[in-house]
């Protein structure tokens, strides 16, 4: 059998022989007993002590599953939080508690299934106070004053001249410092690939075709640059959404910055379910070399080289030949071949879209029919005529 060790010091300890021939001295047996005595009691404390703690934890923690942590008071200081599209109240709560807005997620969101209001809750940027109650968060967040609103809706088909004003007047951003942050475009997130082409034809490097439209939401002290990348991010994920680049090199060969192009002419020529037929045209055009010269011969690109330059747009019946076949402008399709130098257009998804892989045809004409801005199409010249004449008839210009 092993020794049972009951507290003596080594050379206390009597040997095996000992223990055999004679009773422990009085003395050992007391010591013994006291040591027995000692860390009966001390393991009692201990047990119990260690029993009292854990019924004091285990309550607490069985209240908490009960009763989420919250603050008390109305919070203090500033703060600004963050809620994304399309996020939940968990998602939403777990940002608030990261900020220390409110003590926990699960008080936030709590307070959300009590209030039906919450599901009037908006994407964008709040004023909030760290250490809130819950409920006074959510409140706080209801309150139209504290949402810090930067909101600009960018139409289909703005030009970066009309995209800078409208950014400006939204977020008293100077105009110059949308134009100074556009230069490069590189930083802003475009990556080469945009600025080369297929027909080996001079590239306008420009943020023109790049800025898309939608609805923004900027954070708040954003300067241009920022804004400008937030924007360009934007497009760069429709880009990757819609197979843009892919799709043209491999069904089109044809360079991106190529079809963005005819993208931003169609945008500003046809409505949405029109524009593959007119981005067809235009390949058809500048490709298929049965068309005259390979040009255009379209009224947007001159239109366009009219508004960045100040003079304003003009109905197709009001152009002058001087202004359409003006060697100086840059954007020429009437008398120089292929595609303009760059987009003319910011395109929305729709253009973008129709620029992918058009329907094959064999038009080479195409016009607005009728006030509505609907588009008729035409093989030779002489249909197209009959088709403008009718056009005018029914209110064209």
């Amino acid at each position: 059998m092993g020794e049972l060790d009951l507290g003596w010091d080594d050379e206390e300890r009597p040997s095996r022989h000992r223990r055999r021939a004679a009773s422990a001295p009085a003395r050992g047996r007391r010591k013994g007993r006291g040591g027995r005595t000692f860390l009966a009691l001390f393991i009692s404390l201990v047990v119990f002590g260690g029993l009292a703690y854990g019924a004091y934890i285990g309550v607490d923690r069985v209240r908490d599953m009960f009763t989420a942590a919250d603050y008390n008071g109305g919070g203090t200081g500033e703060v600004t939080v963050e809620v994304l599209p399309n996020q939940y109240a968990a998602d939403i709560a777990a940002t608030l508690a990261e900020k220390d807005v409110v003590k926990s997620a699960k008080a936030f969101v709590e307070a959300a299934k009590k209030d039906e209001r919450s599901k009037k809750l908006q994407p964008g940027f709040y004023k909030l106070r760290k250490q809130m109650r819950a409920a006074d968060a959510l409140s706080l967040m209801l309150d139209p004053k504290s949402r810090l609103v930067n909101k600009v809706t960018l139409p289909e088909g703005l030009t970066f001249v009309d995209t800078f004003k409208k950014l400006s007047e939204a977020t008293k951003i100077p105009y110059e410092d949308f134009e100074k942050a556009a230069a490069d475009t590189k930083a802003l997130g475009l990556s080469d690939v945009w600025f080369t082409r297929q027909d080996k034809k001079e590239v306008a490097r420009s943020i023109e075709g790049f800025l898309f439209p939608a609805t923004y939401d900027f954070p708040p002290n954003v300067d241009a640059t920022g804004i400008l990348k937030i924007i360009i991010n934007r497009f760069n994920q429709e880009i990757d959404a819609t197979g843009f680049i892919e799709g043209v090199q491999n069904a089109l060969h044809i360079s991106p910055y190529e079809a963005l192009i005819a993208a931003s002419i169609a945008q500003v020529e046809g409505l949405d379910k029109d524009q593959e037929g007119i981005v067809r045209v235009l390949y058809n055009r500048v490709y298929s070399g049965k068309f005259t010269c390979n040009c255009l011969q379209v009224d947007s690109t001159v239109n366009y080289y009219l508004r960045i330059t100040g003079k304003g747009a003009k109905p197709s019946t009001e152009l002058l030949n001087s202004e359409l076949h003006n060697k100086n402008n840059p954007y020429n399709a009437h008398d120089v071949p292929g595609l303009p130098i760059g987009p003319i257009s910011n395109p929305g998804t729709s253009a973008l879209k129709a620029a992918i892989n058009p329907p094959k045809h064999d038009f080479y004409y195409f016009c607005a029919i009728d006030t509505a801005g609907n588009t008729g199409y035409a093989k030779t010249y002489s249909e197209f005529q009959k088709m403008w004449e009718q056009a005018k008839k029914n209110g064209v210009k």
